[in-house]
């Protein structure tokens, strides 16, 4: 949620109620965790505990380094966003388009889940498109490698924000796996 949930949405959030909220999302290349965008995203003073980080690459290592930077510089909590539909996200086969890459899936949260000794979350989509619906299989991956919650964005990569949420999706996905899920199914009307 880039752009969405900065620092003074995060603690609006949490005044109003909210146990826990995680950063906008922040990016794993080395070179650009020094620049303004990623510094901003990263400032978390004044927020209470947890402090939960969300990351995004595509390079197992690289996203367990900035697990490591990140848990180094506060926080609690690393989440490993595979949900951003976002097309400059995408295009560099980040975010949701992970999702169709299972055996880096695994490597990568097979990484940083051992680079960490914080709990690492995961927030997923239901698959790319409508064929290509894999979130129980990723959902068990994300079991196998040790993920301790994940967040499921009912809606494939393709539908975006728009469309109908699949709750029966989700709900398959609970019934076949032991961490907890919550879901993100937000829509934007237009």
């Amino acid at each position: 949620m880039a752009g969405i949930t900065d620092r003074p949405f995060r603690q609006l959030c949490r005044r109003l109620g909210a146990a826990q909220v995680t950063s906008e999302m922040v990016t794993s290349k080395p070179e650009l965790l020094n620049s303004l965008k990623t510094r901003t995203r990263l400032n978390h003073d004044g927020e209470a505990a947890p402090i939960a980080i969300q990351i995004l690459g595509t390079e197992a290592q690289q996203m367990a380094a900035a697990a490591q930077y990140n848990m180094q510089h506060g926080a609690d909590i690393i989440d490993i966003n595979m949900g951003c539909p976002a097309k400059k996200v995408c295009h560099v086969s980040a975010g949701s388009a992970l999702m169709k890459n299972e055996s880096l899936v695994r490597e990568i949260l097979t990484a940083v889940v051992n680079a960490v000794p914080i709990p690492v979350t995961l927030k997923i989509r239901t698959g790319w498109d409508q064929v290509h619906k894999n979130a129980l299989t990723i959902a068990q991956i994300a079991e196998q490698c040790g993920i301790q919650a994940l967040t499921i964005h009912g809606r494939t990569r393709s539908c975006g924000y728009r469309g109908e949420a699949e709750y029966d999706t989700i709900k398959t996905v609970k019934q076949q796996v032991s961490i907890p899920i919550s879901n993100f199914s937000i829509s934007l009307c237009i």
